[in-house]
């Protein structure tokens, strides 16, 4: 079992974000962590958000509190807390915190593939 404090998360920077405070939870270690995924936080101030783009893998939002907007294919769908949503590989997404607070998000996303 790997544990990790919150305190100890490390602060990470994701592409095309903007408004977003983000910490790893789990994942990228070097041994005794997850082995087909990672888990971040993000904490996305009003009218913070990200997109749109793409990525070749599939990732899970889970929201834990405040609201988000989740935009794909000109549908807007609101998520609030607990609810999740799963965006497919290379589907366009572009998500905005059109709340007054801060939305915080648990984000799931598989590895990259290893090429051997």
């Amino acid at each position: 079992m790997l544990v990790r404090a919150f305190a100890d998360a490390p602060a990470y920077k994701a592409p095309n974000h903007r408004g977003v405070t983000s910490v790893r939870l789990q994942g990228f270690e070097v041994a005794g962590g997850p082995i087909n995924q990672w888990v971040g936080l993000s904490r996305f101030a009003p009218g913070g958000g990200a997109g749109p783009d793409s990525t070749p893998f599939e990732k899970v939002y889970v929201v834990l509190s405040g609201e988000m907007t989740v935009i794909v294919d000109g549908r807007e769908t609101v998520l609030s807390k607990f609810d999740s949503c799963t965006i497919a590989p290379d589907e366009v997404r572009e998500i905005v915190n059109r709340g007054a607070e801060v939305c915080e998000m648990i984000v799931v996303v598989p590895y990259p593939p290893i090429i051997a």
